[in-house]
């Protein structure tokens, strides 16, 4: 069994006084979930979500300590993936679309939940609402 290692971010941003949720569509597969991409050699998990983000959406963000969720699943007989995603929140800025992504959109939790094409990205989203709903208020 072949193993890969992704590592991406749930990016969320406040807009009067509510929480958005960033979700870009792929172009390869056309399915809507949150930025990610391969750990390039020597880096951490922290870094290649960061660079991911920027690369996919052209958004610099801050990661916030305390969150990240694993997700395990085989994407071809033979290759079993794993996939952490971090909680990053978006200081401003506008998503682009680019040679990996057909489109984004800013949702809040319920749309955003709607709209996610797999289970398990579904299940990080709730997570990560849920940390984020359990922080004081700022």
């Amino acid at each position: 069994m072949r193993r890969e290692k992704s590592c991406g971010a749930v990016v969320y941003r406040r807009d009067a006084g509510r929480v958005l949720f960033l979700l870009i569509k792929h172009r390869k597969g056309g399915h809507w979930s949150f930025p990610k991409g391969h750990v390039e050699e020597g880096e951490r998990g922290e870094e290649t979500a960061l660079r991911e983000v920027r690369e996919e959406t052209g958004l610099a963000v801050r990661l916030l300590k305390g969150f990240c969720e694993r997700v395990v699943y085989k994407p071809k007989p033979g290759v079993s993936k794993e996939v952490l995603f971090f909680l990053a929140e978006s200081g401003g800025g506008a998503a682009l679309a680019n040679r990996e992504v057909s489109g984004f959109a800013w949702l809040t939790y319920e749309a955003a939940r709607t709209c996610l094409t797999y289970k398990d990205t579904k299940k990080v989203l709730e997570k990560a609402h849920g940390f984020l709903t359990s922080l004081p208020a700022a």
